[in-house]
């Protein structure tokens, strides 16, 4: 059996930034310190924002996140509670227009046992979900193939935003 390549190249430059990045990227991402061409804001509301993720676990995989760096549930206003919600709520509209989806994964990583990766701002994950869309790669490879490169993806979620 020959072995295929699999290409990622815009993984590249986001790993090559990485270690020169200041600060939290959520921070980042919503006080508008990235250039369009970096940023992967869906939507900004007036508490909270949309953006993808960059390490999706499949296309679409959108972070609802609030302005202000905090770490817990408790900590959020109750504006920015209810506009977390609503933007969820309108990433799923969004998520159903472009890609027609099966099911949703919708869910917080509180702390970094719990999966959050960056756990000093609390964000929310919505992980659009097809039947058969986990296969062998991930056990076998630890990779995951993810079918629109992440521009597009933005494109088509800002045009699709209800």
């Amino acid at each position: 059996m020959v072995t295929k390549p699999l290409w990622a190249p815009w993984r590249l430059a986001y790993i090559r930034q990485a270690g020169e990045q200041d600060g939290c990227v959520f921070c980042l991402e919503g006080e508008g310190r990235l250039s369009e061409e970096e940023t992967l804001v869906v939507h900004r509301g007036e508490t909270g924002f949309a953006l993808l993720n960059r390490f999706p676990y499949t296309s679409g995989h959108i972070l609802i996140a609030p302005y202000r760096h905090v770490p817990e549930l408790a900590d959020l206003t109750e504006a920015e509670a209810r506009e977390i919600h609503r933007l969820t709520t309108a990433a799923v509209e969004a998520l159903r227009s472009v890609y027609a989806p099966d099911a949703f994964n919708i869910g917080w990583n509180l702390g970094a046992v719990a999966g959050g990766s960056i756990s000093g701002h609390l964000h929310e994950h919505v992980v659009p979900r097809w039947g058969g869309d986990t296969n062998f790669m991930p056990v076998l490879a630890d990779i995951r193939v993810i079918p629109d490169h992440l521009l597009n993806t933005r494109e088509q979620l800002r045009a699709a935003w209800p």
